[in-house]
């Protein structure tokens, strides 16, 4: 009607065309965003012009100087990872500084020696950020836990101890320090818990790990097989009648009630029987237990290092353990001295030390007196095993 007021129409919704446009260009803004936000990240881990050894000490120290211009010039997120990048392309420099070095080496420069410089102590930009590569791979957290390419397999009182000692110094070995024990008495934990246990490692280092008991354990053959085929073992045997008497004598110390050698070695001193049973003599048996790792492994893949020769002449015996790994012969005589007190040798300077280094206490024990009667029929027993033991290995170890 004419008089009627007229109401105002009502607002008509958008198109849904509009609408769906206005949906897909605000994705694709946010996915630009996101893109650009990667790409700048990515620039960050790409490789970039070589930064000076001098510069780089003095970014990390706040200088602000160097291609990179200092972390105060970039976001937080830009230093961080420039600061990771350049401690890593230190960590290689100096590897390589470690491995020439270790190379051309006098008696007071030795691989792991904490970082130091020839002529110097280390000082000059070094500072924390150049410890060990072990250590700073770990802080860095480059580098990957592998499970071990080699084991020292045993034997227990043979030596293994020092041999892991020597290895450490090699620039390209990574070894747990203490003993793992997996493949006797902690396989229920399974190979994630003990692939855990393992140092990181660079591309080109080797994962290691000793535990002597391993070559007297029945099921650790097959266990190691199914672990990896290829892994390469490591055997240090020692004179079977010595080792017995130093298994003895660490027990006596622990122990210091137990019965006599003499008196455990005989099931009837009267008849002479041996007793096999006492684990200080059944372990020096040692042709039997490589039956049982022939069994899995072939002869060539595992390497059989004297007790003997390592205290006589220790380079010599690393630099066949060197080859066997497949490692550069960088541990020779440079780097031991006898220690005469003791009766072996040890380390100039140890794994991230700039001291000299020996075995502890517990290593190297005066023997008791022990009755030469017993020791000759020890000596009668083993005879018969050594020689088998000779002729499986290929070597003659003098012992009888």
């Amino acid at each position: 009607m004419a008089g009627s007021s007229a109401t105002a129409p009502a607002a008509e919704p958008l198109p849904r065309s509009i609408f769906k446009k206005f949906l897909v260009m605000l994705c694709s803004l946010l996915m630009s965003l996101y893109v650009f936000y990667c790409l700048a990240d990515r620039c960050q881990t790409l490789p970039g012009p070589i930064i000076a050894a001098g510069a780089a000490s003095e970014e990390e120290e706040g200088g602000g100087g160097g291609y990179l211009g200092g972390s105060a010039e970039l976001p937080p997120w830009q230093a961080a990872a420039a600061r990771r990048k350049r401690l890593l392309q230190r960590l290689k420099q100096q590897q390589r500084r470690r491995r020439q070095e270790a190379a051309g080496a006098g008696p007071e420069m030795l691989p792991g020696a904490g970082g130091s410089r020839p002529g110097g102590s280390g000082g000059g930009g070094g500072g924390s950020a150049a410890g060990t590569p072990g250590t700073l791979t770990s802080l860095l957290g480059e580098g990957s836990k592998r499970l071990p390419q080699a084991v020292i397999i045993g034997v227990k009182k043979g030596g293994t101890r020092a041999l892991l000692e020597f290895l450490r110094v090699h620039p390209d070995v990574r070894a747990v320090g203490a003993e793992p024990h997996f493949f006797d008495r902690n396989y229920e934990r399974g190979l994630a818990w003990y692939r855990d246990l393992m140092p990181r490692t660079l591309e080109g280092q080797i994962t290691m790990e000793k535990t002597p008991s391993y070559f007297v354990t029945k099921e650790a053959p097959a266990r190691i097989s199914s672990m990896s085929k290829g892994t390469k073992l490591i055997v240090v045997v020692r004179d079977p009648v010595t080792r017995a008497i130093s298994d003895y004598t660490q027990t006596l110390s622990k122990k210091p009630d137990i019965p006599t050698f003499e008196s455990l070695t005989f099931k009837n001193r009267t008849t002479g029987l041996i007793d096999t049973s006492w684990s200080a003599i059944q372990i020096g048996i040692y042709a039997k237990h490589l039956e049982n790792w022939l069994l899995y492994f072939p002869i060539g893949q595992i390497l059989f290092v004297s007790g003997e020769r390592l205290i006589s002449d220790p380079a010599g015996e690393l630099g066949r353990v060197q080859d066997f790994l497949g490692l550069k012969r960088i541990i020779t005589d440079k780097h031991f001295y006898f220690n005469k007190t003791k009766g072996f040798p040890c380390l100039k300077k140890a794994e991230g030390s700039s001291k000299p280094h020996c075995l502890g206490k517990t290593k190297g024990r005066t023997h008791p007196d022990i009755d030469q009667e017993v020791v000759q029929r020890l000596r009668d027993f083993y005879r018969p095993f050594n020689m088998k033991f000779y002729q499986m290995t290929g070597q003659d170890f003098g012992w009888d």
